[in-house]
């Protein structure tokens, strides 16, 4: 038996080390979460730096890649003027280093532009086009630091993890963060200032002026961004109040002088935006600008911003006016659904991230905690949603991509629900979203979850950039190739990519009688979607055989 100076002893020698293993074990723990930051953002810039590599130009880009253009050599807000410029500025970053030939005597319009810029002036369309989306690639991993920093100011480290890898495995974010287009930027800069703007809460001085600033990016990257505008001054103003322990009439002055530090904040921004890309702000349209009457005219005569600003809303709202064709659940009509955002988000969500996103805005909502937060979570992309919802273009998911962002933070903050059971259920509907975004692999555009079939269902479902915005062209050619070589090609493509470029030798079978048409018959998903008359018989009457990226369909005739 030991001696009572002997325990004692014991207890000097061993003492000193227990605070070192827990130091230890709390070190190890520390590093864990850059760790899993890094783990995840890496595997995100891997699958859409590899997924920008095999894709041809969708539909969209072309433009806003030749307007970048445009403005680095010609400094002119000419094309393209119904998004603003500074999401196409981003993209110009990366055209600078691909330095393309610019025909500087070019004189069509904005979508002649960019075929031009990519087919016919003797440029690499796939250098060009890889470094155009890598500024893009960036910006979306940077936004996932707001996602974690977001999620893990209101819930603690775990939630951030969490919410970052429901933003990193997203199908919808990988598959528009990858691309030159202006969804992911405009989306991001809103995330951005509505995360600043609760940061306000104790250090408004700081952020509030942040928070305008980014709220002003997003106004100058998408003019969809317009709606949430109300919706962040309130927020601004609140921040403050919170902020500011003195009497009621100064905490009223200071929130509204807080609002009204982003609202101009914001307009300065705008402003900087078009006088970086022209100093002289010359603006004469070349195209006809709509005239917009009613409240909506109002608005648009109110706004603080420079002219082409200005058109390119009115021109907004006229391509709101025209009759769109939509495509959802194999209906063809004309026109909008309300419900086509819901229904098609139903359709591209993953199961898990469906589950969680709803757990986050429950938990936000009822935990006492976290509820001041419901407000800069739920409200501002509710808005934005109910204003999709009513937007005549039911074009894909991409409309409302904020929400994989915003609801992301949500979801993360179910982990501040402490039970034991929560941490593990969290856990495994994280891990079924990364399984069910890998195996969609590298074909993202065209994702839908398991309860719809995956990604090989979508086009039965749903159409263009849901599922085939002219993506894989390339890959087509490649199948071609590789498996009908010698045989006789007819092809519908939807897309902006020239077929004949990549080595495709096809005919249009829409304009050769209908016995003619014999052999290989490859439609793009998104035509098929809305084939009538001649097409609508020659896929009727021929047998699918192939596909390629699940976006375009080969069929024996």
């Amino acid at each position: 038996m030991m001696t009572r100076a002997q325990h004692s002893v014991l207890d000097r020698d061993t003492g000193p080390d227990l605070p070192s293993a827990r130091s230890a074990g709390t070190s190890r723990r520390r590093w864990l979460v850059p760790l899993f930051v890094v783990l995840l953002l890496a595997q995100m810039a891997f699958a859409m730096v590899s997924t920008a590599v095999q894709q041809t130009p969708t539909i969209d880009e072309p433009v806003y890649v030749g307007t970048a253009a445009d403005y680095l050599h010609e400094h002119s807000v000419r094309y393209n003027p119904e998004h603003p410029p500074l999401g196409k500025l981003v993209i110009a970053v990366g055209v600078a280093v691909a330095d393309p030939h610019v025909d500087a005597a070019f004189t069509g319009d904005q979508g002649q532009l960019g075929r031009h810029l990519l087919y016919e002036s003797g440029n690499d369309p796939w250098r060009l086009m890889l470094w155009a989306r890598l500024p893009v690639i960036v910006l979306t991993l940077l936004f996932g630091l707001v996602v974690f920093a977001f999620a893990r100011d209101l819930a603690g480290p775990a939630a951030g993890v969490a919410a970052l890898a429901l933003y990193a495995f997203s199908p919808d974010v990988v598959a528009h963060g990858s691309l030159a287009t202006l969804d992911v930027p405009a989306a991001g800069f809103l995330l951005t200032s509505v995360w600043l703007l609760w940061r306000a809460r104790r250090r408004p001085r700081l952020y509030v002026p942040l928070a305008g600033v980014a709220l002003g990016a997003a106004l100058a990257t998408k003019m969809s961004a317009v709606p949430a505008v109300p919706v962040l001054l309130v927020l601004a103003a609140v921040s403050v109040w919170c902020a500011d322990g003195r009497e009621r009439r100064r905490r009223l002055v200071r929130a509204a002088a807080g609002a009204a530090v982003v609202a101009l904040a914001a307009v300065a921004v705008v402003w900087a935006v078009y006088l970086a890309v022209d100093p002289r702000l010359r603006w004469t349209p070349q195209q006809q600008v709509p005239a917009v009457h009613g409240l909506r005219g109002l608005v648009v005569d109110l706004m603080p911003f420079p002219e082409a600003y200005r058109d390119g809303m009115r021109i907004q709202f006229g391509l709101e006016n025209y009759p769109w064709q939509g495509f959802l659940f194999g209906r063809l009509y004309t026109g909008s659904l309300w419900y086509y955002l819901p229904a098609a988000l139903l359709v591209k969500t993953p199961l898990g991230m469906l589950a969680l996103w709803a757990a986050g805005a429950v938990v936000v909502t009822a935990v006492r905690r976290l509820r001041p937060a419901a407000p800069y979570l739920l409200v501002p992309s509710g808005v934005l949603l109910v204003v999709a919802m009513d937007g005549s273009r039911n074009f894909g998911t991409r409309y409302a991509v904020f929400l994989p962002m915003f609801l992301a933070v949500a979801a993360g903050c179910v982990l501040a629900v402490r039970r034991r059971w929560v941490p593990v259920a969290t856990g495994v509907l994280v891990l079924f979203v990364a399984v069910s975004s890998l195996r969609t692999y590298p074909s993202y555009l065209p994702y839908s979850n398991e309860a719809f079939g995956g990604p090989a269902k979508t086009h039965l479902r749903l159409h263009d950039s849901n599922v085939d915005w002219g993506q894989d062209l390339g890959r087509l050619a490649d199948r071609l190739r590789e498996r009908y070589r010698g045989e006789r090609i007819w092809l519908v493509y939807k897309g902006s990519g020239v077929p004949s470029f990549y080595g495709i030798d096809a005919a249009d079978p829409r304009a050769a009688p209908l016995d003619e048409v014999r052999g290989v018959l490859v439609v793009s998903d998104s035509a098929a979607a809305k084939a009538t008359g001649r097409l609508r018989q020659l896929i009727d009457s021929s047998r699918p055989v192939d596909d390629v990226g699940h976006s375009i369909t080969i069929y024996r005739r």
